[in-house]
């Protein structure tokens, strides 16, 4: 079961990564299409704002899972390190369970969130409903959980243990 959903894990940890990866490369394209529009052809184009900003609100909640399975999103380096193993284990359930429950509100609001904004709609791009762009934080809070109960499995603490 433990080795089942670590699997699970890498795979949708991987995932997650790709997309930020791919929202990176968009919203960076988008970016020199802006430039090359604004200033060297004097016709700005509206739409490539608002898809950068999404794109890049898309990236930072998917790239957050990837943090969430290193550890390195809650960490309590000084407690960690002068407590015996059992504590080590305490806390370790203490902040699994604290980043789920803020990873949770975050997913339940983040979905009201969205079907609200659903009746918007992108400026320069009317036909796009901003449901979309509010899709990030449910999507990536769910991915966030994946990340959170697999290092919780199997903790991943690379600095913690190069630092000692």
């Amino acid at each position: 079961m433990k080795n089942t959903f670590l699997q699970f894990d890498r795979w949708a940890t991987s995932l997650a990564l790709a997309i930020a990866c791919a929202m990176l490369v968009i919203a960076s394209a988008l970016g020199v299409f802006q430039i090359v529009t604004r200033f060297v052809l004097e016709q700005p184009a509206e739409w490539s704002e608002i898809l950068i900003r999404v794109s890049l609100i898309w990236m930072v909640f998917m790239g957050i899972p990837m943090a969430f399975r290193q550890g390195a999103m809650v960490s309590v380096d000084v407690l960690y390190r002068w407590s015996p193993p059992r504590i080590r284990r305490v806390l370790d359930w203490m902040v699994c369970l604290a980043a789920l429950a803020l990873v949770l509100v975050i997913v339940w609001y983040g979905w009201d969130y969205a079907k609200r904004g659903g009746v918007q709609s992108m400026a320069g791009l009317e036909s796009i409903s901003m449901f979309w762009a509010y899709l990030a934080m449910p999507v990536g809070g769910l991915f966030c959980i994946v990340g959170i109960i697999a290092n919780l499995l199997d903790p991943k603490r690379n600095e913690l243990e190069t630092a000692q």
